[in-house]
């Protein structure tokens, strides 16, 4: 199964369950468990994922992480898991002092719905105090789904994923901030745009104004382009409706004669010395008929042209022009015979 098409089942599944999980346990079992399944590790097979892990922190012994991926030896992610109806927060969490004393680079926060990666961007072998990827599993965008997949087992690669956590901690916190800042409008944000428009003294007045004009205009800003964005796109189905109407009529126009179809039977039993029949496929159109090698157009046997007075047969040179030669019946095509399996020839040849 697809790795997006296994997330929005987990997702549907969590929908469906979260109501009737009551502990961590649950949580770790139902939710946890088949997220880790899903990046490609064994979650029965100790050497790959193994429950409670332990790891000596100075004088404390024996204090665990409920789970940690082991990829040659060594550590590569440890987890912790909270219940499903838990806030996260990692400032009380195991994962702090754990990173440092292990070989991973990254660490997992979860509660099996909300999943908060972590590495040491800021100070090396110390966990960052902000994840640098962040998702809700029931609301994954392609994005997500894209940046979750560089963990799977298959493809994981611990520089390149660390390369990529900076701009993407980096946008994160852009977005927030933008969302703040839409939702409520700073005093910085507001002379920004302000100076830009207003000439006179930026009075605590006229600051009021500005707020909420600025919060006005974003919001009228982004809507505007979400309604362009749709716009465009019917647009284009529109489009593509009346080519596909505009097929379909061209489609019904043509009318394949007896004639055409028995003289695609004379060009099948000339080519078929050098091919099986299931190569040689005919195609139809208003201007000719066309004969094909594997159904391709870049590939033409010959053409007939043979509705409108005078008969042609269409043949094509090693550059693929088309050359026509006259015929008075189509008994004349064998008179053809010798270049049409020339064309056979150069195509194989190819």
């Amino acid at each position: 199964m697809e790795f997006s098409t296994q997330l929005k089942s987990l997702a549907d599944k969590i929908n469906q369950l979260k109501d009737k999980i009551e502990t961590e346990e649950s949580t770790k079992h139902a939710f946890v468990l088949p997220f880790i399944n899903i990046l490609g590790y064994d979650t029965f097979n100790p050497t790959e994922v193994v429950p409670e892990f332990t790891a000596d922190i100075g004088l404390k012994k024996g204090e665990k992480v409920d789970y940690a991926i082991i990829q040659d030896g060594a550590p590569i992610l440890i987890i912790e898991c909270k219940n499903w109806k838990e806030k996260l927060s990692v400032h009380n969490s195991q994962l702090f002092r754990y990173f440092h004393v292990t070989k991973t680079r990254f660490a997992l926060l979860t509660n099996g719905i909300t999943y908060q990666f972590f590495t040491d961007l800021d100070e090396k072998n110390k966990m960052d105090a902000k994840p640098f990827l962040e998702f809700e599993i029931t609301s994954l965008k392609d994005n997500v789904i894209n940046e979750i997949a560089k963990f799977h087992k298959s493809s994981f690669d611990v520089n390149h994923i660390v390369s990529n956590a900076s701009s993407l901690k980096y946008i994160q916190e852009i977005k927030k901030q933008i969302n703040d800042e839409l939702s409520n409008p700073s005093n910085e944000f507001v002379k920004l745009f302000a100076n830009k428009v207003y000439s006179g003294r930026l009075t605590e007045k006229v600051m009021d104004e500005f707020k909420d004009l600025v919060q006005k205009g974003f919001n009228q800003f982004i809507s505007d382009k979400i309604n362009d964005r749709l716009k465009a796109a019917l647009t284009k189905e529109s489009l593509q409706q009346e080519e596909q109407i505009e097929s379909a009529t061209e489609e019904s126009k043509i009318c394949t004669s007896e004639e055409e179809l028995e003289a695609f039977r004379i060009v099948v039993a000339i080519l078929r010395r050098k091919l099986p029949t299931s190569r040689i496929v005919s195609r139809d159109t208003q201007s000719y008929f066309g004969i094909l090698l594997d159904d391709n157009n870049r590939k033409p046997l010959c053409r007939l042209h043979l509705n409108n007075g005078k008969k042609y047969i269409g043949l094509f040179n090693t550059d693929k022009s088309e050359i026509r030669q006259s015929i008075q019946t189509i008994d004349d095509i064998y008179l053809f015979e010798k270049e049409l399996l020339e064309t056979v020839g150069g195509y194989e040849k190819d």
